[in-house]
């Protein structure tokens, strides 16, 4: 603990800026623009009705004997969290809704907070990011990539009916919009066949609503793109392409940061890039018993941290939400204008088809199981206890 409280002001020292310079170039923080000399207050507005997850500690042990505490190895698992409850705060409020300190806030709001907090059942805690990193081969307390995080937020994903997200994370620095448009109309599970083809109809029937009231139309999507920028250090050509893509309208930013250090980053003012840092160690929050969330600590109200992007580790992972089909086809379109037809050295490629050469896409489905991560475990667990009794009883 002594080592990362260390670590955390080695950070603040390094990367931390208190006051933006006195510039008329424009500040863009996921889609939208602000500029310093007319409307900073709105700006700061902006950056901190951002949801911050921090390391926390004193939450209940992983797996029941696992780590009480995140500190030192959940930065990754964090800035997931914050790409993801941006785009259910799009999904459910808008993104032009604010955050105001003491301010009451809508059910919906403390109903996406609730998916974070630090506790076993809530489907996108540190517990369940934890259990679910196993499957992809990483120890409960090991360090995730951008990738790693981005594949267990795509398996949680599929237990989480009241958000009903259809995410979709690229392979190969490349988007397929078939497969995506397959997985956004999907019928929802255990509907009859006939309802297979719905998207083909999809503009003759609108969106409608099942007996669970959840539509059936276009699911919406959080599309996470993992990307290499090089080889040790980002390469220069892909600077412009990249800081494009905090200035469309979908952008959920980027996850990255330097080896073994994950930020969260939103947007950028010329070559900096403005980040949210996770590398703050907080007291576990729980939430109340009319089901609100005492929600300062989850919001930073301080300047944001900036870095140069020359700075950033090659590795990262792009977020993006589409909450409706013509919001994805408007950012195929700007993919198209803004970062294919700029680059002689593309960041990554979109493409109409899927890939021949590729494995069939199969959109995810949900396992036949009724719990996920750490109560999966502990079910079976309390299984081979049942068993372990039922022989001596038998004896």
């Amino acid at each position: 603990s002594v080592l990362s409280r260390y670590e955390n002001q080695i950070t603040i020292l390094s990367d931390y800026l208190e006051e933006f310079p006195e510039t008329d170039e424009p500040v863009w923080i996921l889609g939208r623009q602000h500029h310093l000399n007319t409307d900073k207050s709105k700006l700061l507005l902006d950056i901190s009705a951002r949801l911050w997850f921090t390391y926390r500690r004193k939450f209940s042990p992983i797996g029941g004997t696992g780590p009480s505490s995140d500190t030192g190895w959940g930065c990754m698992l964090r800035c997931g969290q914050m790409m993801l409850a941006q785009a259910l705060i799009c999904r459910h409020l808008g993104r032009d809704w604010q955050w105001e300190k003491h301010k009451k806030q809508p059910e919906e709001y403390h109903r996406i907070l609730r998916c974070f907090l630090d506790r076993k059942d809530c489907c996108y805690s540190i517990h369940q990011m934890a259990q679910m990193g196993v499957g992809e081969g990483k120890s409960i307390g090991e360090w995730f990539g951008p990738n790693t995080v981005a594949q267990v937020l795509k398996k949680l994903a599929l237990f989480d009916e009241w958000n009903s997200l259809a995410v979709y994370v690229s392979m190969d620095n490349t988007v397929v919009i078939e497969d995506i448009k397959k997985m956004c109309w999907s019928p929802p599970q255990g509907s009859s066949a006939a309802h297979s083809s719905a998207h083909l109809h999809r503009s003759a029937l609108g969106r409608t609503k099942n007996a669970a009231g959840f539509c059936t139309g276009w699911k919406p999507l959080l599309l996470i793109i993992p990307l290499r920028l090089g080889i040790n250090h980002i390469n220069p050509v892909y600077i412009d392409a990249f800081k494009e893509c905090f200035k469309m309208p979908q952008s959920l930013g980027a996850l990255g940061g330097k080896p073994n250090n994950a930020y969260y980053f939103i947007g950028f003012l010329g070559n900096e890039l403005i980040y949210l840092d996770p590398h703050t160690t907080q007291s576990f929050v729980d939430s109340e018993e009319n089901g609100t969330v005492d929600d300062e600590s989850f919001h930073c109200q301080q300047a944001p941290h900036r870095m140069k992007i020359m700075n950033l580790d090659p590795s990262v992972a792009l977020g993006f939400f589409c909450k409706e089909e013509c919001d994805f086809d408007n950012w195929c379109s700007l993919v198209q204008k803004e970062i294919l037809k700029q680059q002689s050295l593309r960041m990554f490629e979109l493409v109409q088809k899927h890939p021949p050469h590729w494995p069939p896409f199969v959109p995810p489905a949900k396992p036949e199981v009724t719990t996920t991560g750490a109560e999966l475990i502990e079910s079976t667990d309390k299984l081979f206890e049942l068993e372990e009794e039922f022989e001596i009883l038998s004896v």
